[in-house]
């Protein structure tokens, strides 16, 4: 069983900034991908950015050059630091996991998290 918590959201004004956190909980051992998707009301949801175990990421073309993904393995936690914030960036945030080792069993997932409301607005 994977459990996701996420924190963070919130309202912001235009041009503020934002970090999510998002911890992972269960007899975990380790985790291939943790990120972050959203999604805006009447919209697909999309990526916003997820790093591998390994170190690498990939961003959504919507959030490069504003936003910032890192993770600490140990904690089984994912953070996403968002800056320069548009109205068009309100959505609601969903932690991604995928690819997890729990007791020797590997699970493909993914796993999502509730989701949690960021609202960019003056």
């Amino acid at each position: 069983q994977v459990h996701l918590v996420e924190s963070g959201g919130g309202l912001v004004q235009p041009g503020g900034s934002l970090r999510l956190s998002c911890e992972a909980s269960g007899s975990i051992v380790t985790i291939n991908a943790m990120g972050w998707y959203r999604q805006i009301p009447g919209r697909e949801r999309e990526l916003v950015a997820i790093h591998s175990r390994f170190g690498s990421t990939n961003y959504g073309d919507s959030v490069k050059g504003r936003s910032t993904i890192s993770r600490d393995n140990d904690k089984k936690v994912v953070y996403l630091q968002m800056s320069s914030l548009k109205p068009e960036d309100t959505a609601v945030y969903y932690c991604y996991v995928a690819g997890v080792t729990s007791n020797g069993v590997h699970y493909a997932g993914p796993y999502w998290g509730q989701g949690t409301q960021v609202t960019v607005s003056s």
